[in-house]
């Protein structure tokens, strides 16, 4: 059996390193994702279901007026749950913005709508914390 290298990948001769896409031309084949037991993947569920109820009532605790924004801002940095929330879900948690508003105000900052909490820089919490105090 001959191994070969391609894309910095090893691959067994028997693998094709590439496939025929139309007229187009050649395109590499994506591994796939590791398998995991019936176990593995109920856990990983449940995980994904308890980090989603946590950020459904940090944003409710915000929209609320109970926690700040400038306080779930610090907490990005060293919470991974919460710097892996949508800017823009946060933004439209808070009470008086709206999906209309949120997206004009990271316009004006410069903020991309995928943008994660702990992906922001800090002109770009400063401005946020500034332009929410506004409002």
């Amino acid at each position: 059996m001959k191994i070969r290298f391609f894309f910095g990948i090893l691959r067994q001769s028997s693998q094709k390193p590439y496939a025929k896409t139309s007229n187009i031309g050649y395109v590499a084949y994506m591994p796939l994702p590791p398998s995991l037991t019936p176990e593995q993947r109920a856990a990983a569920l449940e995980k994904a279901a308890q980090a989603r109820k946590a950020r459904a009532e940090l944003k409710e605790k915000l929209k609320m007026g109970q926690i700040t924004l400038a306080s779930l801002l610090e907490r990005a940095s060293t919470d991974e749950l919460v710097g892996k929330m949508k800017v823009i879900s946060v933004l439209e948690s808070l009470p008086g913005i709206g999906k209309v508003k949120a997206r004009k105000l990271m316009d004006e900052i410069g903020v991309a709508e995928t943008r994660r909490l702990q992906g922001l820089g800090s002109n770009q919490k400063e401005r946020l914390i500034q332009e929410t105090s506004k409002s």
